[in-house]
């Protein structure tokens, strides 16, 4: 199950996309299947079966937005969180063999084309939160257990 969490600057991108989809490329694909339409036959009609789909698609993802949206619960800084890991938090965690990451704990929606943020669901998150500078967070995975050093918690304000 995930947590319907999302940073305030996900949300906003969210709800962009589906103004974009609802606004802009939902009436085009629209006008493109009412033009294929028109020509005739659409059983053979590849303008038409193609655009139906896409019409289908952006239908699909601005009901996951809309329900989405509804149901998320936007968690903005609060200087409490200062000095430890909690959502939203940007850290930076190296193992004992010198290797380093960097990434922000994030909602599940957020994760997507991004390599810098992980799901707060993910083992190594849920190891992380409230963790300080200096602490040693284990990863329990299916692979076996990782320690991994909190270099660095950062937030954006």
């Amino acid at each position: 199950m995930r947590t319907p969490l999302i940073t305030r600057q996900g949300y906003e991108k969210l709800r962009q996309e589906l103004d974009r989809l609802w606004r802009v490329e939902r009436p085009e694909v629209t006008k493109m299947v009412t033009w294929a339409a028109s020509l005739g036959d659409r059983s053979e009609n590849a303008d038409y079966q193609y655009n139906k789909k896409k019409l289908r698609e952006i239908d699909r993802r601005v009901r996951y937005l809309q329900k989405q949206l509804d149901a998320l619960k936007i968690v903005d800084y609060h200087p409490d969180q200062e000095g430890k890991v909690f959502f939203g938090a940007w850290v930076e965690i190296e193992n004992d063999d010198g290797k380093t990451l960097r990434f922000r704990i994030a909602g599940y929606d957020e994760i997507f084309d991004r390599t810098d943020y992980i799901s707060v669901d993910s083992p190594m998150a849920r190891a992380l939160l409230k963790k300080e500078v200096g602490d040693d967070a284990v990863v329990k995975t299916e692979a076996g257990s990782f320690i991994w050093y909190v270099n660095s918690i950062e937030y954006e304000k």
